[in-house]
Parts: structure tokens; sequence; C-alpha cells
């Protein structure tokens, strides 16, 4: 899950289940550099395409993967480099080359990687990060409530239900009475998928199935439906709109993703970037560790994903325009829709004033 550019990524990233890595667009939080000896930077390759070749989610890539790598080590081209942040850059511009998977990074850290086999976090791990969260509001950046009774969530990344339902659920709650919705998802780099359900689970009268993740390691499959959520909710018939930009990533493409294909919602804005791709971290050295894609979603609708491609908006226009756009376009559909005189005068007063 990230947020890109700062803090926020570096410490979603590590306390995630799944270390979903961001766009090439924003690269993670950079690191004091430091110099690398060819020993460190040889078992680093070789780390990285170990991790690689167990793991990653398609095992015919990692093996290309390995063999560009190969070919590159065999030219030299990783001789001279003696600074982490370069060798980390290349390899991974190197990899992505190959695999065209924008959540495969190769990260460094002076001061060390933790060892977790197979990149999962613990319950310790999330309660240290518990602190940081609640600064940050577990993702939940703004809620309120706009003229026109349409309601507003802006959500930042989605972090573990464990830790953030309680935010969710008050975010939610908050803007159940709302005429309509809108969601802003314009910053938002990703998260947990079993966050994404319990946010989405509001938005639907019935059980609906949202979401496949298929297991590479585990050979598994693991389904993702809407369920019983406490406080208020808005319901499955008013209207959704959701807020998209270029660095949209993974889980907020989920997201948006999910209620497009349930046409359960209108996404306005950019494309988004392009990656469905769950993420492990490994560590592939004392100071170094590589975020594999080892799963992949598979949407119980089309059968696919957004991964490459991105999720194309309904409505097309600038992201710094997209809730401008959102907002005249729920007070339309509300004009359309409300009968009460009062009300819609107080609509067609927002209308004129709205550009």
């Amino acid at each position: 899950m990230r947020f890109p550019r700062s803090t926020r990524h570096a410490a979603l990233v590590l306390l995630a289940g799944t270390l979903l890595a961001p766009p090439a667009s924003a690269q993670p939080v950079e690191r004091p550099d430091f110099t690398i000896t060819p020993a460190e930077r040889q078992a680093v390759i070789d780390g990285a395409l170990a991790a690689l070749n167990a793991n990653y989610v398609f095992p015919e890539t990692a093996a290309t993967m390995e063999q560009a790598v190969r070919d590159r080590v065999a030219k030299g081209e990783y001789g001279a480099l003696t600074s982490a942040k370069a060798f980390a850059d290349k390899l991974t511009k190197d990899l992505q080359e190959v695999s065209r998977d924008k959540h495969l990074h190769v990260m460094y850290d002076a001061n060390g990687v933790p060892d977790r086999p197979g990149g999962q976090r613990s319950a310790e791990d999330l309660e240290r990060a518990r602190g940081w969260l609640e600064r940050v509001n577990f993702g939940f950046e703004k809620v309120e409530r706009l003229p026109g009774n349409i309601g507003y969530v802006e959500i930042r990344g989605f972090v573990p239900p464990r830790l953030g339902a309680d935010t969710a659920s008050a975010a939610m709650s908050f803007v159940a009475h709302a005429d309509a919705l809108i969601v802003d998802l314009r910053r938002n780099n990703g998260g947990e998928p079993a966050m994404i359900a319990y946010v989405l689970s509001y938005l639907f009268d019935e059980a609906t199935h949202l979401n496949d993740i298929y297991e590479r390691p585990t050979d598994r499959t693991q389904q993702f439906w809407t369920s019983e959520v406490p406080g208020l909710s808005y319901g499955g018939t008013k209207p959704v709109y959701v807020l998209t930009s270029a660095q949209t990533f993974s889980g907020g493409e989920e997201f948006a993703y999910n209620l497009k294909t349930l046409k359960r919602a209108t996404l306005i804005g950019e494309t988004t970037g392009g990656g469905a791709h769950p993420t492990n971290a490994h560590r592939i050295g004392e100071r170094f560790m590589i975020g594999v894609p080892f799963a992949r979603a598979i949407n119980p609708i089309t059968s696919t994903n957004w991964e490459g491609t991105g999720v194309t908006p309904d409505v097309a226009v600038p992201a710094d325009k997209a809730l401008d756009t959102a907002v005249r376009l729920a007070l339309e559909k509300l004009l359309e829709t409300t009968t009460d005189p009062k009300s819609r005068q107080q609509i067609q007063d927002l209308l004129s004033k709205h550009p």
C-alpha cells in the first residue's frame, strides 16, 4: 500500500501483509545512499533472481528476467556501480523492462532490512505501526458533506481492517444519509484487499462478489465479497462517483475497477497507473530487499484485471478538474430525481453557480 513521495509510503509498505510497491512514476522514499562492494552487488543479484524464480506470479517471466539480468552481468553492466541507489535503480529498471510490472522494485536501507520469510508482516509489526497510522487517520484524509447533500470521502490508502476498520466505519457512516457520494482516490496508491472489500460493503445492499486474488506460491485463489459491516450504510441505489488520476494505483485501482465492472459508480478523472499484482517484500541481502509480485487480481466479471492498462474513467477529465466535474454531475443527477420543489430550487441555484 502506498502514499508516494512521503514517509507515508515507507510506513504503509512495511506494515502491509503484502508489500505493494509504487508505480514507476511514484518512486519509494529515497533513503541515504551508501557504497556497495562487488560481493554485495552479486549477492543481491543472486538473491533477487532466486526470489523472483520462487515467487513471481508468472514463472516464465521470472525465467526471462533471470536470463536478461545474467546477460547484463556477463556484459559487465553492473560492474562499475558502487552506489546502492544507482544499483537498485538499474536492477529495478532492467527487471521492469522485461516484466513491465510496476510493482516490482529493488530497495535498499543502509541501516539494514528485516528478515521476514515470505515478506509477511507479523501482528507485532502492525501494532508498531499503529501510532503512525493514527496520525494519518488510517488513510482517510477527508470526510465532509458538500452543498446539495453530497457526501465526500478522500481515501489515501487502505490499511489492514484490524487497524483501520473503526475509522472506515465512522467515515462511511458520516456520509450514509447523503443523496450522492464522491469517493476521491486521486492520491490513493493502494493497500489491503480486505479493507477495500470492507469499505465497498457500505455501497451495496446484498452480498456481492468483488474480486479474486490468485497466489502463485500457494496455488490458491482467495475470493473477496462484501459483508455485513457496523454503522450506517450508504446503500446500493444512490449514485456514487469515484475520482481517479494517473497516480491512482494498485488497491486504489481495484476499488475503482470493482465498482466500474459492477456498474455501481461513475469514474471521473484520468486513466489509472496499471498495477494489479499484490507484492511481498523479500530480503536479498543485509541492506537490500525486493518487492516481488506474487499474485494477480482476477475480476469475477471480466476474468482479468487492470495490469498494464489502468482503469479507464467513464468521464475523462484532468485530475484537478475531477471533483468539480463530479459535483456538477451529481447535482444534475439529483435534479432529475428530486421532486420536492424547495429541494429542486436549491439544486438549481447550486448548478447556476457551479462551473
